[in-house]
């Protein structure tokens, strides 16, 4: 994390990428593969970073920052963001529920 605190992405790049192969705790796990789409954001890299935030999210479902980040990155790509919900709908991350008919 120090390298990515200096800005040293390439290198921190490296690190998360070595630990994601080390890490077997899937807490950390997830964390990693956040952090690595936080530099993948900061380096314009929003493809990559949606893909990294969306598998730390495979991992923990309730990782809200995530969401909030693929939510920017729909917004500053002028995506509709409900192409990244029906993503995360049919890895089974989330339930879309039909309240219309139900009140």
């Amino acid at each position: 994390m120090l390298a990515q605190s200096e800005g040293n992405y390439a290198e921190a790049l490296q690190n998360y990428y070595e630990a994601t192969r080390l890490e077997i705790d899937p807490y950390d796990q997830n964390y990693i593969l956040y952090n690595i789409g936080l530099i993948h954001t900061s380096n314009g890299e929003h493809t990559k970073a949606l893909e990294y935030y969306f598998r730390a999210l495979e991992r923990n479902p309730f990782l809200s920052q995530a969401f909030n980040n693929m939510v920017v990155i729909c917004h500053y790509e002028n995506m509709p963001f409900y192409r990244v919900i029906r993503k995360l709908w049919k890895l089974g991350l989330i339930k879309l529920l039909n309240i219309g008919n139900e009140l």
